[in-house]
């Protein structure tokens, strides 16, 4: 493939998402919706002719300045982090098209996610948003399955990413007949506690180690062009596994930037709306603190605030 400009590249970019990632029509919308801003961008900046090879740091340095000075003519404000953070995803995703066709360019992990600092809210999906997030991968090849696997992991047991990343296979014994699954992690402080993975995250994880044909020690490897650790193995980062949520959350047209803490946070969250008690969750959770689980309290405590508002607002008392 020619190392023709940027901008010309939408349409073999779109027919990769289609045929080789398997995405839907809407999804490819969403795709060119956000790219086209930085398409815009390149225009108006004199850059319509830059070829992939000669996309620097400071292109990307210079389009994020843009992005967060951005105002939205309709709304007459700034972007929200979160969808600022949708424009890099599509963008980053372009440049992964540009390695799988070895095309050279900046690599993906060049672009790095806003942070928004001020923002200490905790953050969850509720049930409707988990279940369109778990939907989201393409389940027809070994990538869509280690991801569905992972995804349905992080519900399923509220793991840190780095307690996630550093699972090893042997861990696992998942058989036929294996329905659900606890086992032992070491989290924060070295302290030990047991997670459970539930009937449908065993299915998953059954699913995706059955077409693993490698003989790599962890549970969740890189299948792509990544490199290998200083171990050889074949490891997924932290960081691969948080640009993979990241990644379907942008596919299922999610509201919230979640991350691998967000779906943490709904593991709590789902846990304490459903009666659960603070010490179990936080013994769940692996807190050495139980002031460390009071956070998610705040939340539960909204949604029986509004319970007890739609419910029992004293409409029905007559003076």
């Amino acid at each position: 493939m020619e190392n023709k400009p940027i901008i010309k590249y939408l349409t073999d970019f779109l027919d990769y998402l289609e045929i080789e990632k398997g995405l839907s029509a809407k999804t490819q919308e969403n795709y060119t919706r956000f790219l086209q801003k930085f398409f815009k961008w390149l225009e108006g900046n004199n850059l319509a002719s830059l070829s992939p090879v000669k996309l620097t740091a400071d292109h990307i340095w210079k389009y994020r300045i843009f992005l967060s000075r951005h105002i939205d003519p309709h709304k007459k404000t700034g972007l929200k982090k979160s969808t600022q953070n949708y424009y890099l995803i599509a963008l980053r995703s372009l440049l992964e098209f540009f390695v799988e066709k070895n095309i050279a360019s900046l690599p993906p992990s060049k672009i790095k996610l806003a942070r928004d600092k001020s923002d200490h809210a905790v953050k969850f999906l509720n049930l409707g948003q988990i279940e369109q997030l778990l939907s989201a991968p393409d389940t027809g090849n070994i990538i869509g399955l280690r991801d569905r696997a992972i995804l349905e992991s992080f519900f399923s047991t509220g793991l840190r990413i780095s307690e996630l990343s550093g699972l090893n296979r042997e861990q696992l014994k998942i058989k036929k007949d294996t329905r659900e699954l606890e086992i032992a992690v070491v989290g924060k402080g070295s302290k030990v506690r047991t997670v459970y993975f539930s009937a449908r995250a065993v299915d998953a994880l059954r699913n995706y180690l059955g077409k693993r044909t490698d003989m790599d020690e962890a549970l969740f490897v890189n299948f792509g062009a990544g490199k290998k650790r200083e171990d050889g193995s074949w490891r997924l980062s932290n960081r691969a596994i948080e640009d993979i949520v990241k990644k379907y959350v942008l596919i299922a047209g999610l509201p919230v930037m979640a991350t691998p803490h967000t779906l943490r946070h709904s593991f709590a969250t789902d846990l304490l709306s459903h009666g659960v008690d603070l010490r179990l969750v936080q013994e769940f959770l692996g807190h050495r603190n139980i002031a460390t689980t009071q956070i998610y309290t705040h939340v539960t405590n909204k949604q029986l605030r509004d319970v007890h508002r739609q419910s029992h607002g004293g409409k029905d008392i007559k003076s």
